[in-house]
């Protein structure tokens, strides 16, 4: 090597802790971030077991991996294992993104929330005040957008559930500061609603929860925070009752990211070239 010419430095370590976590297309998408805002990183995928999620997150995270973005079946598990939380991860109690500070502790944030809203308003151009909204599932996908849901000022908001008792709890985290309707999937009642969001892990699993008619309109927006190439079980459900938009989390995800992206590095990517990335690709 010459004199005085410094060797590389290796590239910074990221990733997304999932199960199963090999349809992800984050690694992608952090890819093109990295790419348009110079950064050094790889991002890689670890599929990890439940029950091995907290010690394997942190062998990752005291061995060189400087923050990961965590998913489904992870969230909460998530929150516990890091050492401080940031105000809308407390609330939602379910954490996406882990960041390894310079003391080494690990803050824990959730960026699902910020990231469906823009997604909403910015990319679909929805206004959520004074809208009736129903959310399917009371997972850590929901407990992470309900805050900025709510915030939207909308109407109303019911959660069904395929457990009452779930859907009950998740209302009551929230009670002070909405009045949240919770019901089983089979008791949710009409009118149509402005805004469906399915939260539940049921297309990833080529599912569809039972649901009554008279919930979807030709005015109503069907959204599955799910991503797949073609249609989803639910999006299926959706068009089948002339909803006026059906979507899947495509937006939500790149959106999620760039939030990770900007915790992470400091930068935030702009969105649009990656979106318009996927859309070719899927």
């Amino acid at each position: 090597m010459a004199a005085g010419v410094k060797p590389a430095q290796p590239p910074d370590q990221y990733g997304v802790a999932g199960h199963p976590v090999a349809h992800s297309w984050s690694p992608f998408i952090h890819g093109m971030f990295a790419k348009e805002c110079g950064q050094n990183l790889v991002y890689r995928l670890y599929d990890i077991e439940p029950d091995d999620f907290r010690g394997e997150a942190l062998r990752l995270l005291t061995s060189g991996v400087k923050g990961m973005n965590v998913t489904l079946p992870h969230k909460q598990a998530a929150a516990e294992l890091v050492n401080t939380l940031t105000p809308r991860a407390a609330r939602a109690q379910a954490v996406n993104t882990i960041a390894l500070q310079p003391d080494n502790s690990l803050l824990g944030d959730n960026t699902d929330g910020v990231g469906l809203m823009r997604d909403l308003t910015g990319n679909l151009g929805l206004n959520i005040a004074g809208s009736r909204i129903l959310i399917l599932g009371a997972g850590g996908a929901t407990r992470g957008i309900l805050e900025p849901l709510i915030e939207a000022g909308p109407a109303a908001v019911v959660i069904a559930n395929r457990t009452l008792s779930r859907a009950q709890t998740l209302a009551a985290a929230f009670a002070d500061i909405y009045a949240i309707d919770a019901c089983e999937f089979k008791a949710v009642a009409g009118p149509p609603y402005d805004l469906i969001l399915n939260a539940t892990s049921a297309s990833l699993q080529g599912h569809m929860p039972e649901l009554p008619p008279g919930l979807v309109s030709e005015e109503s927006v069907c959204y599955d925070l799910a991503y797949s190439k073609g249609h989803t079980p639910f999006t299926l459900w959706a068009k089948s009752l002339y909803a006026a938009r059906v979507c899947k989390g495509w937006g939500m995800l790149v959106e999620q990211a760039a939030e990770s992206f900007f915790i992470w590095r400091g930068v935030r990517p702009h969105t649009h070239s990656v979106l318009e990335a996927l859309t070719r690709k899927t």
